[in-house]
């Protein structure tokens, strides 16, 4: 074997780096941040989820019942990130789970009246929520909207005969909410694999076009983006002829990550830009297709390897049970300190308190901060449209649909900004039962948001994570283990087709694992001296171990064109005979 073709040792450990002490900032807390590229898209969905339910419930006189059809209507907020075969599953998923939730909170107010009762209920069912939602990856909003309406719905009056009915709105407006997310897979059926590959592909181009102190974190980020990308493409389940051109643009990244310095920033930006619409995917040219035709065969060697189970992310040991502990303590907390208060809405405490919890106490504390702003801007907006809404219901419902889109426009720049406009949509669907006074209902808001967030807080400094430290362990095990199986099959002189770029894919998906675990037990507190080195060296030898295998993939092509084009041969024979 060549030494073009030897995976590099592992490098001398880098001089010992003292990881400075996190405190808790304010600086830049409140910065706003580029919106997302498909923020148009929940709030569209949104929208048009809530106004086919609510409009018909005005008309019929019962706008009393639009809680219940709100909790299936908010479904449409999920999974827009998802390739359409995945997210019809998540959607259908996120509407049971809804129904789930809002079940048991519904039959506990109708058995109950007890306020301790109802808040250790609520509590128990904001830690499961946001233990599932982070299991499951779901992504934005997680859990907050299930535990907003669960939460409303403990404190709803209700008698046991009429939970079936209000079950029931809940499903109706769950279907539409499911039928609007589906909807534009009628005329861009592959758009968000497309935007996971344009993102990939203008990360790889920043990274490459990086200098200096920044490309480190430039290249961590481009890392994250192309994988996001790959577990897009093998979410699609179908591998057609535009998913196979999309791999081999999600492979161009891959490789510039490994080789920046033989790549051209401008044409992974033109790829890009050519993804967007519902043109043909770019094609890359004779010389970059034969490079990646052989890469491309990993994909099946992906799709066998599989990921963890739900259960096994939520087994003893699991980082996120924690977290889950945090939101338990932390709800009960701010719902017992709002009820010792007086407050007649202890479920703003608690709702507060949960939207708090993030991955570790720094990041939370952001939230704090973010969601206290939000919330007191929020009340001044509500106090600015309430003589008006009072002027009719149909105003009422028509500022709901107005906020419900601001907080998905704004919520992407900054959490604090989608809360100016949650707050008062929060506050207005109280009055879609029946009129309240607006005085009692800003200062219970007030008092509440600044109790669940002092609450929340200290429940998150005091249930200690240490399981953080006990992550970055895990993650370096598996990177080890990835880069050890990437060099074996690096030294193989004829590799299986697709093995090596099966193997280079674990590895950079084992590296954005290790890279999350470490910012993760970075931002906690109470934690135990991390292994900084470690991981520096870690990700210093898997990224070297990735340069080797693009540099083996590059060479063996170019010692033997006529293979890439007998296994592209083969690649296109088995598709027709699945075909």
């Amino acid at each position: 074997m060549s030494s073009a073709e030897t995976p590099n040792p592992t490098p001398t450990p880098p001089p010992f780096r003292p990881r400075p002490i996190r405190r808790l900032p304010l600086a830049g807390v409140l910065r706003l941040n580029k919106p997302s590229d498909i923020w148009f898209k929940a709030a569209t969905s949104v929208v048009v989820s809530a106004a086919v339910p609510n409009l018909t419930l005005l008309a019929l006189g019962r706008l009393d019942l639009a809680m219940y059809t709100m909790a299936g209507s908010l479904c449409a907020l999920y999974a827009h990130n998802l390739p359409y075969a995945a997210r019809a599953r998540a959607l259908a998923w996120v509407v049971l789970g809804m129904l789930a939730s809002l079940a048991v909170a519904l039959l506990t107010a109708s058995l109950t009246s007890s306020a301790v009762v109802l808040v250790a209920v609520g509590a128990l069912l904001a830690a499961a929520q946001k233990t599932l939602c982070d299991a499951t990856r779901i992504g934005p909003p997680g859990h907050l909207i299930l535990t907003f309406i669960s939460s409303a719905g403990l404190f709803a009056p209700q008698h046991l005969g009429q939970v079936p009915g209000h079950l029931a709105l809940t499903a109706g407006a769950g279907a539409v909410a499911w039928l609007v997310g589906m909807a534009p897979a009628l005329v861009r059926p592959h758009g968000p694999e497309r935007r996971a590959t344009a993102r990939a592909l203008n990360a790889a181009a920043a990274y490459v076009s990086t200098e200096g102190a920044a490309r480190e974190r430039a290249r961590d980020g481009a890392a994250a983006a192309v994988h996001a990308a790959w577990q897009s493409l093998l979410a699609t389940g179908d591998r057609g002829a535009a998913r196979r051109a999309l791999e081999r643009l999600v492979v161009r990244a891959e490789v510039a990550l490994a080789a920046p310095a033989d790549t051209d920033p401008a044409l992974l930006r033109d790829w890009a830009a050519g993804l967007s619409g519902t043109g043909p995917v770019p094609r890359i040219n004779h010389a970059h297709a034969r490079e990646v035709d052989d890469e491309v065969l990993g994909v099946e060697a992906e799709l066998a390897f599989g990921k963890p189970s739900l259960w096994r992310r939520l087994a003893p040991g699991s980082p996120l049970l924690p977290v889950a502990l945090r939101t338990a303590v932390g709800c009960a907390l701010a719902g017992y300190g709002s009820l010792a208060l007086g407050i007649g809405r202890p479920y703003w405490a608690l709702v507060t308190a949960a939207s708090l919890y993030q991955a570790n106490v720094t990041l939370t504390w952001n939230r704090t901060v973010q969601r206290v702003a939000g919330n007191l801007a929020g009340v001044l907006v509500f106090a600015a449209v309430v003589p008006l809404a009072h002027a009719g219901q149909i105003f009422v419902v028509l500022f709901c649909l107005l906020f419900s889109f601001g907080a998905e426009a704004f919520i992407s720049r900054n959490y604090w900004l989608g809360s100016v406009c949650v707050t008062p949509m929060a506050l207005l669907i109280t009055e879609f039962a029946r009129t309240q006074e607006a005085g009692e209902l800003i200062t219970d808001r007030v008092v509440d948001t600044l109790v669940g967030a002092l609450l929340g807080i200290v429940a998150a400094v005091i249930v200690t994570n240490r399981r953080a430290a006990d992550h970055i362990e895990l993650a370096l095990e598996a990177t080890d283990r990835a880069r050890e199986a990437a060099e074996r099959t690096l030294a193989s002189p004829r590799p299986e087709p697709g093995a090596l770029e099966a193997a280079r894919r674990r590895l950079a998906a084992a590296l954005v694992e290790l890279r999350a675990a470490d910012d993760t037990a970075a931002g906690e507190w109470w934690q135990r001296a991390l292994p900084e080195e470690r991981v520096v060296t870690a990700e210093q030898a898997g990224h070297r171990t990735l340069a080797a295998t693009v540099r083996r993939a590059t060479l063996r092509t170019v010692r033997n064109p006529e293979n890439a084009d007998e296994h592209r041969g083969g690649t296109d024979a088995r598709e027709n005979t699945r075909a």
